[in-house]
């Protein structure tokens, strides 16, 4: 029947037995590693499970540590992406105050910090993930990874030695990393470069007198950027140069405000505390009660989204990366504790809130900030500045305690308030003259732990005339 099998007896059966007997041993080898890595994906539902169990019974609490709240933004971004290719990293344990940075978390952050060719950071937090690699933390990212990007980002510092010495260590892990090669190559051309010219040098003049290039021990400079005053700014936000002297710690005082005998606060006055002498900047307490705090919260909730500056170019509102936070806006119809609030605040100032604006709440959470601004307008073709005029002064509200962080600074005269739940602080933006005041630049510090809630009511020019009168110089 078929006059071809003796043929293929005799020449290939064999063959195709030995072929099959290895299809078999493939498909059982194919079986264990699909065991494997189903045993790999119990074994991260079971983490994940015990996570989500810990966070869920206190999300806020969990939250309130920035390691959980940026491995929560991490997992949801990167690790479900990637568990096909079971790219595993080590969760955190839920624990407060017990989160930490794995090598996987630390290599992340100076990937993005390389994608966004911000060198500087590329630098500290590759530094650290090698850190902790070289000290034997498990992890699936190889240390020839790391050395790759921060022999890079050593190197556009101008570090051509380390960047050698990086690089020859990476090649020692991996002798065939190409790229590692071709820097390598490239790196020593550079260098023989700079000999000649050092030479040539020394021929030119040979009165002068030479050195060996400066080798960088690591530790980088920052780069300058758009904010002039960032160092101090992020010196205030970690407690430091606070210009808190004896001298003007002796002209601050504690008094009851009464809003210049307002009936309603004459028995009930608000207790008064000095922040600063000039500008003069107070603080007053139980402002919000806690009942209030929470009725606010609930309605700004729904309404938050991404807050907005005003492109100083176009005059158009946009996002940016120095203002981090979520903003909402209340009126007064939208709850009677709204009109509640702002009617005690226009008790306290003095100042009419029928031109002010409307109750603006903002949250911080992880990282939120804001860097060093105005609050008042210093653009002439602002159209709310013929209508309104501007923003005379800023009562700011404290409606959360915040762990780490979250402070309120000024960079021109070295203030830094905290936050404390209940509280307000208020400031003229505006001398009487109607000038603005450039010393009341500030800034909210980024959260480091904890959630912060704020609200603010930003009172203008117009309708308070006769409230604040000109004084009698510019300055007054």
């Amino acid at each position: 029947v078929f006059p071809w099998l003796p043929i293929l007896k005799s020449c290939q059966m064999t063959d195709l037995i030995y072929a099959e007997k290895d299809l078999v041993q493939s498909l059982k080898e194919y079986i264990r590693a699909e065991e494997s890595k189903l045993s790999q994906i119990k074994s991260w539902a079971e983490k994940m499970d015990v996570l989500t169990s810990k966070s869920t019974s206190d999300p806020e609490g969990y939250l309130a540590h920035p390691v959980n709240a940026y491995k929560l933004v991490k997992r949801l971004n990167t690790d479900w992406l990637e568990l096909e290719n079971l790219v595993l990293q080590d969760t955190t344990n839920g624990t407060k105050y017990r989160s930490s940075l794995t090598v996987g978390d630390c290599f992340g952050m100076g990937k993005t910090a390389y994608n966004d060719g911000d060198y500087y950071h590329t630098v500290l937090w590759m530094e650290q993930a090698l850190k902790q690699h070289d000290e034997g933390e498990d992890t699936t990212v190889s240390k020839v990874e790391i050395l790759d990007y921060l022999s890079y980002a050593v190197f556009q510092f101008g570090d051509l030695h380390r960047a050698m010495e990086l690089t020859r260590r990476l090649i020692s892990l991996d002798s065939a990393h190409e790229r590692a090669g071709s820097n390598l190559r490239y790196f020593e051309k550079l260098l023989e470069k700079e000999r000649e010219e050092e030479e040539k040098e020394k021929s030119v003049n040979k009165t002068n007198t030479t050195t060996e290039p400066v080798v960088q021990s690591g530790a980088y400079e920052r780069p300058l950027d758009y904010l002039p005053e960032r160092d101090i700014y992020e010196a205030l936000c970690r407690g430091e140069g606070v210009k808190m002297t004896p001298r003007r710690q002796k002209r601050l005082f504690c008094r009851y405000h009464d809003g210049n005998r307002n009936p309603h606060l004459l028995i009930a006055p608000f207790k008064e505390e000095d922040e600063w002498d000039s500008p003069h900047i107070v603080r007053y307490y139980d402002v919000m009660s806690d009942e209030e705090i929470e009725k606010i919260k609930q309605l700004a909730k729904p309404r938050l989204a991404r807050a907005t500056v005003r492109d100083p170019k176009t005059g158009v509102l946009t996002v940016a990366s120095y203002r981090v936070s979520k903003s909402s806006w209340l009126e007064e119809d939208d709850d009677p504790v709204v009109a509640k609030v702002n009617q005690r605040m226009q008790q306290i100032t003095g100042l009419t809130v029928k031109t002010a604006e409307l109750l603006q709440v903002a949250n911080y959470g992880m990282g939120g900030q804001y860097e060093p601004h105005f609050d008042f307008s210093r653009r002439p073709f602002d159209s709310t500045l013929k209508s309104e005029g501007n923003r005379l002064a800023t009562f700011l509200n404290y409606m959360s305690d915040v762990e780490a962080g979250g402070a309120t600074v000024f960079p021109d005269f070295g203030a830094a308030i905290w936050p404390k739940k209940g509280t307000a602080v208020f400031w003229y933006n505006l001398f009487r003259s109607g000038e603005g005041d450039y010393r009341t630049r500030h800034a909210a510090c980024p959260v480091l732990v904890g959630c912060k809630w704020v609200s603010n009511k930003w009172f203008h020019e117009r309708g308070n005339e006769f409230l604040r009168p000109c004084g009698r110089t510019e300055v007054d």
